[in-house]
């Protein structure tokens, strides 16, 4: 599953996260393999979507969201 397809407030772990443009950005944001995310809602049309890490929120492309693979968590 990839953070994507998380629907509004799913708790997810980061599992990885594939090679893309913005992989080394991500990662200094927080965004690392471990770290728990929750999706929080979407926009309107569905992009972006926002997500709650450690201690801020976060809006993301949904393309962008495809390169981050996750598992859910509870």
């Amino acid at each position: 599953m990839t953070l994507k397809d998380g629907k509004t407030g799913m708790e997810l772990k980061i599992a990885e996260i594939g090679d893309s443009a913005l992989k080394e950005r991500l990662m200094t944001m927080g965004l690392i393999p471990g770290t728990k995310v929750q999706v929080l809602r979407s926009a309107p049309l569905g992009d972006p979507i926002a997500i709650r890490v450690r201690s801020y929120n976060l809006a993301l492309r949904k393309a962008d969201a495809e390169h981050i693979t996750v598992e859910q968590v509870g």
